[in-house]
C-alpha cells in the first residue's frame, strides 16, 4: 500500500547535503554584506570558522587552517599542485573523486614517479600496498561508492612522505586521526550542511616545511600560490582569503558550527550519522532486492550510503535499462516529495544514495523507508 507518512524534510542529496534542523533563512541575518572581506568584521567572520573549526574537530593548534576558493575540489587542487613532485607518489581510488585525482596527478601533472592503487565501487584497495617513504593521495569516504576507510591504523606515526586526505565527506561525521594527516580537505556543504563554492585546507607542519622548502617545476595560478618568497603565507590562515568569499555562504558556515556545538559537537554529529546508518542497515536485511554497494561492513561509509539493485530481474537488464529503472524509482520519490535527489552516482551501478549525515534526522530515515519499498512495488513486474 502507498505510505501516508512522508519525511518531514525529504532532502537526501549528497551535496548539497540537508540543512540543519530548523534551519530558515533568518540564519544568515548576521551576515557581514556590503563590507570588504578583508575588513575587521570580515576577516573576524572567517577567522571564526577557521578556529571553531579547529575546535569541534580536534584538530591540533600547530595545524594550519584556511578557507579556499572551489568547494573540496579547490582545496584537493591546491594541495596537488603545491605540494606534489618532491618524491613518488602512492594514489589509492576507489571512487569517482579519487579517480579525478589520479586523472590530475597523471594527466595534468605528468608525474613520472607515480603508482596507482584502484579498486571497483564497492571494495576499497589494498591499503598495506602504499609506501609512506612517498607521498600517499587518498579519500576517507568515497563519496560516491558509500565505502571508507575503516581507521588510520594502516597509516604509520613515522613517515617521510606526506598524506594527503580528500576528507569531504567524512569531516564532522568520522574521527580523523589528525597526527598521521599532513593534508586534509573538506567543504561546507557536507555533513555540515552550508552553502556551496568554498573548501577547508588544513595543513600539518610537515606540510608547510614541503612547501617552504620545495617549489614546483610547473607555473601555479594564483588561486593555488600558499607561499611568497619561500615562506608560507601566513595571512591566508588567518581569515585572509586569496580571492572573495561570499560572506553569506560563510555567515551559513557560522551557523552550522553554531548547530554542531550546541548538540555536543563532534561526538553528537558522529552519532547521528550513524544512527541513520543502522536504521538502514536494518531495512537491508529484510529487503532482498536491493544491497549496499560496500563489500565489507567495516568498510560502509554513515554518510553517502550508496546501494546497488540486486533482484534478479535488473541484473538481467542490460546496464541502460538498470539506469532507465534508477530513473523511474527516483522520479517515484521526487514526484510524492518522499525523497529528493537520492539516486546513484552517475558513475556507480544502478542504485540508491542515500545521504545520511549529521543534518538528516533519523525519524526522516525511517519515515523514507516505505516509501522506497512502495517504489520497488510499483516499477516490479508482477510475479
Amino acid at each position: 500500500m502507498k505510505p501516508t507518512v512522508l519525511p518531514r524534510n525529504p532532502h537526501f542529496s549528497s551535496g548539497p547535503c540537508a540543512k540543519r534542523p530548523g534551519w530558515s533563512l533568518d540564519a544568515l541575518s548576521g551576515a557581514v554584506l556590503g563590507r570588504s572581506h578583508r575588513s575587521k568584521p570580515g576577516k573576524a567572520r572567517l577567522q571564526e570558522v577557521i578556529e571553531r573549526s579547529r575546535k569541534i574537530l580536534g584538530i591540533p593548534a600547530d595545524y594550519r587552517i584556511a578557507v579556499v576558493a572551489g568547494s573540496d575540489t579547490g582545496a584537493v587542487e591546491m594541495a596537488l599542485w603545491s605540494l606534489l613532485g618532491a618524491r613518488g607518489v602512492d594514489l589509492l581510488a576507489w571512487e569517482t573523486f579519487g579517480l579525478t585525482w589520479v586523472g590530475d596527478v597523471v594527466s595534468q601533472l605528468k608525474l613520472k614517479d607515480v603508482r596507482t592503487f584502484s579498486t571497483p565501487f564497492g571494495r576499497l584497495p589494498d591499503l598495506a600496498q602504499a609506501d609512506f617513504a612517498r607521498d600517499v593521495v587518498f579519500t576517507w569516504n568515497g563519496t560516491t561508492s558509500g565505502v571508507r576507510v575503516p581507521d588510520g591504523a594502516w597509516i604509520p606515526q613515522a613517515r617521510e612522505g606526506l598524506t594527503i586526505c580528500d576528507a569531504t565527506s567524512a569531516a564532522f561525521a568520522m574521527e580523523l586521526p589528525w597526527d598521521k594527516l599532513d593534508v586534509v580537505t573538506w567543504s561546507w556543504q557536507k555533513v555540515l550542511g552550508g552553502e556551496a563554492a568554498h573548501g577547508m585546507l588544513v595543513l600539518s607542519p610537515r606540510a608547510v616545511q614541503r612547501l617552504e622548502t620545495y617549489t614546483p617545476s610547473w607555473p601555479l595560478p594564483k588561486l593555488f600560490r600558499l607561499t611568497k618568497g619561500g615562506r608560507i603565507v601566513e595571512g591566508i590562515f588567518q581569515g585572509e582569503t586569496i580571492n572573495t568569499p561570499s560572506m553569506l555562504c560563510v555567515e551559513d558556515a557560522v551557523d552550522g558550527l553554531d548547530w554542531a556545538e550546541s548538540i555536543g559537537g563532534l561526538p553528537a554529529l558522529i552519532a547521528r550519522s550513524e544512527a541513520n546508518l543502522q536504521v538502514l542497515e536494518a531495512w537491508q536485511a529484510r529487503t532482498p532486492w536491493i544491497r549496499f554497494l560496500a563489500e565489507d561492513d567495516a568498510t560502509r561509509s554513515c554518510t553517502s550510503v550508496c546501494f546497488a539493485f540486486c533482484a534478479p530481474w535488473i541484473l538481467a537488464l542490460a546496464e541502460a535499462a538498470q539506469q532507465d529503472f534508477q530513473k523511474k524509482f527516483v522520479a517515484l520519490l521526487e514526484a510524492e516529495r518522499a525523497g529528493l535527489d537520492l539516486g546513484a552516482y552517475r558513475d556507480a551501478p544502478a542504485g540508491l544514495r542515500i545521504w545520511c549525515g549529521a543534518t538528516v534526522e533519523t525519524a526522516d530515515v525511517q519515515a523514507l523507508l516505505p516509501w522506497l519499498d512502495w517504489a520497488y512495488a510499483q516499477l516490479a513486474p508482477a510475479a
